[in-house]
């Protein structure tokens, strides 16, 4: 049996308590193994309070995470603006040098850098606060993009719902992929989602005049994103000349015109891939892109994953959704 312990102080995310509880806490008899020991460790004594101001007491406390076979470190806005106290960090420091498996949720990730457990190690964050954790501890190689990492011994997950991601990879890699897929159909979430996967992709589309011909010009791409472009052609089409043109579309969205063309054409490769069952190929074709490679190519470089294996997680059959049936 392995003990996971989840450290709790002042204003933890109770979303991402409740995802380790749920994963880790419950008996799950039908699984036919002996399941997690799960201890809610309370950094100080009385009531913890969490980030919805719910209090939570627990007969467990720092001394108890040497039972622990893996810790887990939920996220709380204090360690971000505040110093971690030195019987916390020693804890974790100690817990390390054990060799425990530690585990960070979203901005968890500052309490481990504090305590210097991510020196030299490759982690992530919400992408919100990956730049601040960069800065803030440049021997950490941060990397903002992807779900989840895993460095061996220290691992660390994006915002919210990737802390769900990161628990059933644990589960994984303590019992199995079977044993996962039959948790992750329980909890009726997708079977896996890799570790590499993009956290998101930003696609601006400012609220301008319909009007407005360069407001009225990105709609029409947005609904032509099957044909070719040129700079040329869409600046007239704004009735400006090329170099206005490439001028209002930085000071507007950021980027150049063809990034955001090739966003959109992802975005809408994406809602595709979730909708239909038409081939790679088609949706290439439907996309802009000349063929299924340059998608895939393209594909793999914004989200870090295939177009098939980002289908195979979150495609929806046409006209109801994919349930997974209870056990």
């Amino acid at each position: 049996m392995y003990t996971i312990a989840i450290i709790a102080y002042d204003a933890v995310n109770l979303f991402q308590l409740g995802v380790a509880t749920e994963i880790f806490g419950i008996e799950r008899a039908e699984l036919k193994v002996p399941w997690y020991r799960l201890l809610i460790c309370a950094t100080e004594p009385g009531p913890v309070r969490t980030s919805t101001g719910l209090p939570l007491s627990t007969p467990y406390h720092l001394e108890h995470l040497a039972e622990a076979d893996t810790i887990i470190v939920p996220s709380s806005p204090r360690f971000r603006t505040a110093t971690a106290p030195d019987d916390l960090l020693e804890a974790l420091r100690a817990a390390y040098q054990r060799g425990t498996r530690v585990i960070s949720f979203c901005t968890g990730a500052f309490l481990l850098a504090a305590a210097g457990l991510l020196d030299g190690r490759r982690a992530t964050t919400h992408w919100a606060w990956a730049a601040e954790l960069a800065t803030c501890y440049p021997k950490v190689q941060v990397n903002p993009h992807v779900l989840y990492v895993d460095d061996g011994q220290v691992l660390t997950a994006a915002g919210t719902a990737a802390a769900i991601d990161l628990s059933l990879y644990i589960v994984r890699q303590d019992y199995g992929a079977e044993i996962a897929a039959a948790v992750a159909r329980r909890m009726v979430v997708p079977l896996h989602r890799e570790g590499g996967q993009a956290q998101y992709i930003e696609t601006p589309f400012p609220d301008l005049d319909e009007n407005d011909p360069f407001g009225a010009t990105l709609a029409w791409i947005a609904a032509h994103l099957d044909r070719e472009f040129t700079i040329e052609q869409l600046a007239a089409q704004a009735a400006m000349s090329r170099r206005t043109f490439a001028r209002r579309f930085s000071a507007t969205l950021g980027m150049a015109p063809y990034q955001w063309i090739l966003q959109q054409r992802i975005v809408l490769a994406q809602r595709l891939l979730e909708t239909t069952n038409e081939p790679v190929e088609q949706i290439a074709s439907c996309c802009g892109f000349h063929s299924a490679a340059t998608l895939r190519l393209h594909f793999q470089r914004f989200l870090h994953i295939s177009p098939q294996a980002y289908r195979h997680t979150f495609q929806q059959k046409q006209g109801e959704r994919r349930i997974w049936r209870d056990w």
